[in-house]
């Protein structure tokens, strides 16, 4: 075929002799088909391969980027078939699928098609960056098409046969297990696996096997997505070759191991460091390997773009710029109380300051401040931490999490003694939190002179702007969420439909709740006699501080999230 395109190309006064030459040269020495050469020298548009393909084969041309697929059509037809064959299902009419393809004679791809989904299959041509450009705009992004498919194809073929398992309970020894983790292509596949999650915007990837079967799984905007199923021959591989470049002991498979992943790789020309934070737990089948993804860039230090409400955020700033107390930040999990934290740390650093913080682990290294990395298997904990700074002459001091009542004790300590502090915690909501340094053993009156701000948060994944669209919701359903009937009537729902950019999800990053109490001279009153955390609430309430729930429904308001998100993480 390549050698008649180039033909035609030559007939049409669209290259000369001597381009065609050159292309075939570097074609040999690059690989590719004739097409991309061309395209990639400069030497032909993509539109020329294009056109010149359709009159070749009788077949229409179809420009891909201005087409938009419907997300079921392109379920129709799985990530790895669409690669291998090079092909992106546009449409269906009736029992007829048109695929756009590169190759219009293939008929063992069209068969394929044809057997798998069970419908007649209608080719159309297009040229092969365009057709790379839509699977990964449709299916999600990889490094490079073809380098998945020839990885899968090196990972998948004859030469496997050392990496299969002999039996039911079979183990390979420590030399084999580092020979099969050094080979090139699993050293691809780990890379590829890397490089895409960070294209994809994850937060974690899941290396999981299981009895039958091994699975990637991505963290996106909060939510697990599958994304590939390696061979679970490549098991033992794919984790010994991450425990390598995390530097953990690939022969201890009976214990959980912690390690870190520093990368540095080109991204448009400039060069962006990666890091990456490595837990392995033995299961059942294997070692679970999670990979939490530590992207600086990702990092938001401007408080103002977290997504704080305006009162609250001024409520916020107010007491972390106070000499001394204790600002709370609490949430579960994932609720991105870390990147509050450090947006405060980042809004107080000074050169007039010694900010100390202790964190397990260290999950960003920020100029200026002193960070110490807790290790509790040599007693380096929080508490301990926290009585060396106290002698280190801190302003403010950032603690990772309150655990106990050591640690809540120091902590409050330090707030009476001219300290500034900065910590975390595990509770529902604001109001809770003071009850639950009193169930820790923290005295009523310490508590109540100690704590100047409680700040409860939630992530909730934004709308995708590309694809979101209005709904249509009853009042009631408002009313029952928590609008007043004159909200609900002025309220407009939106909601994202699912693109390409979106990845079909219809939500593209994601956006903060924040319930903020502060501290107030009639709050410090119901503290000192007892009182419950639903009294608490109910005087932070009267006193202006806008709840999670309220904070969410801001947010739907002003069509930044969905009410499903919103109902999903508050109660009322």
């Amino acid at each position: 075929m390549s050698s008649r395109l180039g033909e035609i190309l030559v007939k049409d006064s669209l290259i000369s002799g001597d381009q065609l030459k050159q292309a075939l040269d570097y074609q040999k020495k690059n690989g590719g088909r004739l097409g991309t050469c061309l395209v990639k020298m400069g030497l032909v548009s993509d539109d020329d391969i294009t056109a010149v393909l359709s009159r070749q084969y009788g077949v229409p041309s179809i420009n891909l980027k201005f087409y938009e697929v419907d997300p079921s059509v392109i379920k129709l037809v799985p990530q790895e078939t669409a690669v291998r064959y090079q092909i992106v299902p546009l449409s269906r009419v009736g029992s007829t699928l048109t695929i756009a393809m590169t190759d219009p004679t293939n008929v063992f791809a069209m068969d394929d098609i044809k057997f798998m989904t069970g419908f007649n299959v209608e080719p159309v041509v297009a040229s092969e960056t365009a057709i790379s450009e839509a699977i990964s705009k449709f299916y999600g992004a990889v490094e490079s098409v073809e380098e998945l498919d020839k990885v899968m194809k090196d990972l998948t073929g004859e030469d496997g046969d050392a990496l299969e398992l002999a039996g039911e309970e079979a183990e390979m020894d420590l030399a084999s297990l580092e020979r099969a983790a050094e080979e090139a292509p699993i050293i691809k596949l780990c890379n590829l696996i890397l490089t895409d999650a960070v294209k994809r915007g994850a937060s974690d990837i899941h290396v999981e096997p299981y009895e039958k079967e091994y699975r990637v799984r991505f963290r996106i905007d909060g939510v697990l997505q599958n994304v590939m199923a390696p061979p679970l021959k490549l098991r033992d591989a794919i984790t010994s070759r991450i425990k390598i470049m995390s530097k953990l002991d690939i022969s201890e498979k009976r214990l959980p191991q912690d390690g870190r992943i520093m990368i540095k790789y080109l991204k448009d020309g400039k060069k962006k460091e990666l890091d990456f934070r490595v837990s392995t737990v033995p299961t059942l089948f294997g070692e679970k390997i999670v990979l939490r993804l530590l992207d600086k860039e990702n990092l938001r230090l401007d408080m103002t773009k977290l997504g704080f409400e305006p009162e609250s955020l001024q409520k916020f700033e107010r007491q972390i710029l106070k000499p001394y107390g204790m600002v709370l930040v609490t949430g579960p999990t994932g609720s991105g109380k870390t990147n509050t934290l450090y947006s405060s740390v980042a809004r107080l650093n000074t050169h007039d300051t010694n900010i100390m913080t202790a964190e397990d682990p260290v999950e960003f290294q920020l100029p200026g401040i002193n960070q110490v990395q807790m290790k509790e298997q040599i007693g380096l904990n929080f508490a301990s931490a926290l009585r060396a700074f106290l002698r280190q002459d801190p302003n403010i001091i950032l603690v990772g999490e309150i655990r106990d009542f050591e640690t809540a004790e120091i902590a409050v300590k330090a707030a009476l003694t001219g300290h500034l502090v900065l910590s975390t915690l595990h509770t529902n909501d604001a109001p809770s939190t003071i009850s639950r340094l009193m169930n820790m053993g923290i005295e009523p009156f310490l508590v109540a002179t100690s704590v100047n701000l409680i700040c409860a948060q939630r992530l909730v994944r934004r709308i995708c702007v590309q694809c979101k669209e209005p709904l249509q919701l009853q009042p009631e359903a408002l009313i029952e969420a928590g609008y007043t009937p004159d909200e609900a009537a002025k309220t407009t729902v939106y909601s994202g439909k699912g693109c390409g950019t979106c990845n079909n999800t219809g939500y593209k990053g994601r956006v903060g709740l924040y319930e903020v109490m502060e501290i107030s001279d009639e709050l410090r009153e119901l503290i000192l006699v007892g009182a419950s955390a639903l009294e608490l609430k109910k005087k932070a309430l009267e006193l202006g501080m806008i709840t999670l729930r309220r904070s969410g429904l801001t947010k739907v308001a002003a069509g930044l999230t969905t009410m499903e998100e919103v109902l999903r993480e508050t109660v009322l």
